[in-house]
């Protein structure tokens, strides 16, 4: 799974035919990758969510038939830190150079 923050929605007129009533969303990672996914929770621009990959996942989450593999399967409210640390609360606000990077700001 990757961790992503959202950076927003991607749409076309002309899709497969699959992807017809789906969301995807344009996600970076912390690392600064940029990544498309399928979202049925409804996550907006500047959450966190968990991505899995594979067809199992899509198969169990949003079906076969959609022509995507890289699916969204959690909206991210927080986190521990490696030591244990009590969690910490991620905002739109935090690591907001995430969003600038993705659309090639400094």
């Amino acid at each position: 799974m990757v961790l992503a923050r959202v950076v927003g929605p991607i749409w076309g007129a002309r899709h497969a035919a699959s992807l017809t009533g789906h969301k995807v969303l344009e996600l970076v990672t912390a690392q600064g990758q940029v990544l498309c996914a399928v979202d049925a929770l409804g996550a907006g621009p500047g959450e966190w969510v968990l991505v899995a990959h594979g067809s199992r996942v899509r198969d169990l989450t949003v079906g076969a038939e959609l022509a995507e593999k890289d699916i969204v399967v959690a909206i991210v409210d927080g986190m521990q830190d490696s030591d244990g640390a009590d969690s910490t609360k991620l905002s739109s606000q935090s690591a907001g150079f995430i969003l600038g990077a993705a659309r090639g700001a400094s």
